[in-house]
């Protein structure tokens, strides 16, 4: 199963967006650096997570997006499935038909199976999982977690950002 980019950066929004402060909050712009994403792709990917539920978005001089409430309580195989949507695998009816779409291909539903299964495997995930379970950046190898505003903080390593 190989994920959408759309569904790969909003993941990336929402891991980023958990290491924020109570209070902070990053500009669509920053994000954008951080995830390595361009930065129209990623305001329509917090477009749907605002409109999803799973970030908040305050407009103006001084907003930006963070972290809705019950977002870290969330499973990553239901956040999957809203990014992704109800497609295929396979477009078996796309611009190329398939000719054995016709002859009640056993390859597309198994490929349903699979997707399926896929998410299943990550709904026992939520967001504060991932975000618990991965390491902060270190400091000075990621500039833009200063330009997020994100303190530094010690780790047995050394000191990290």
């Amino acid at each position: 199963m190989h994920l959408t980019t759309f569904a790969d950066l909003g993941l990336r929004t929402l891991m980023v967006l958990g290491d924020l402060q109570p209070g902070q909050r990053v500009t669509i712009s920053d994000l954008a650096t951080r995830i390595n994403g361009s930065t129209n792709h990623v305001a329509k990917v917090n477009a749907r997570l605002v409109e999803l539920g799973w970030v908040a978005a305050v407009r103006g001089r001084n907003g930006g997006v963070y972290l809705a409430d019950d977002t870290r309580q969330a499973s990553v195989g239901k956040i999957l499935r809203q990014l992704e949507g109800p497609g295929e695998v396979v477009d078996c009816e796309g611009g190329q038909n398939c000719p054995l779409a016709s002859r009640d291909c056993a390859l597309r539903s198994r490929l349903a199976t699979a997707r399926e299964a896929f998410f299943a495997e990550l709904d026992g995930d939520t967001i504060g999982d991932l975000i618990a379970n991965t390491a902060p950046a270190p400091f000075g190898e990621n500039p833009t977690r200063q330009a997020l505003g994100l303190p530094r903080t010690q780790q047995s390593s050394g000191v990290t950002a």
